[in-house]
Order: structure tokens, then sequence, then C-alpha cells
């Protein structure tokens, strides 16, 4: 029997928008994108990790109410939750190309803690934190 973590859920504000960041800009390609009536299920997956989804859903019934999504939809965009880590081979490579793509840094590369991060926002305020793989690893 095989276990494991296969999706992590990301609340977005919009999920057409958040397709066109994470696949357009980022790089990811779309795994899963199906309706249910006013429901979307859209999954995207880096493509190094063909096991591992991305889930894009907006806060909406039935996982909560009205109000909650609302709640929900403001922490996002203040950059509220917690943020999500892209691990990369090389951080300064990888920050032109995004950048050249369109993606707002709110941190340029900096050297830290013997490895290279930076930190960028998705559409819907979601932290992201790149950091270079260390190569003593």
């Amino acid at each position: 029997m095989s276990q494991g973590v296969g999706v992590v859920g990301l609340y977005v504000r919009d999920q057409d928008e958040a397709l066109e960041f994470y696949v357009g800009k980022l790089g990811f390609r779309v795994h899963t994108d199906v309706r249910n009536g006013d429901y979307r299920w859209l999954t995207v997956q880096h493509p190094d990790q063909p096991s591992f989804q991305l889930g894009l859903f907006t806060p909406q019934a039935p996982m909560v109410d009205a109000a909650t999504a609302q709640t929900l939809r403001e922490a996002v965009a203040k950059g509220a939750m917690p943020p999500l880590v892209l691990d990369v081979d090389d951080c300064r490579a990888a920050h032109d190309r995004m950048r050249a793509r369109g993606v707002e840094f709110t941190q340029e590369p900096i050297e830290r803690y013997g490895a290279v991060d930076a930190s960028f926002r998705d559409p819907s305020g979601n932290g992201w934190k790149m950091i270079q793989s260390r190569r003593d690893a």
C-alpha cells in the first residue's frame, strides 16, 4: 500500500488568474481541471514533482460558509497564510527568469544561512520563499 500527501490546497481569489500565474509564470503544468456545478477542482504540479499536486481553490461552499470564505479571502490577500517554499538549483537565475515573466518579488535574492533565497507573492497574496538547494546537502 502506498500512502503520503498527494495534494496541498492553496486558497486563491480567482482560479483562472492563479492558473495563468502558476503555469505561465512559474512553469507548473495543469494536472486536473474539472467542475461540478460552481465548484472547480483545479490542481497543478511542478514538472520535476509528478507525484505532488498543488490545489488552487477558492474559499467557498461546501467547505466553508459565505462569511468564512470572505474572511479567508481577506487573510490571503494580506499575506497572512503560511508561505510555501520552492526549491531551486540556482536562486539568482530562477529569480531573473521568473522576473522576466512578470513575477513581482518582495525580496531580491540574498545569501544567508548557507543558501540563497528570495521571496515573491502570487496574485492572490500567497507568499512564496524560493530557496537555492544547498550544494553540500
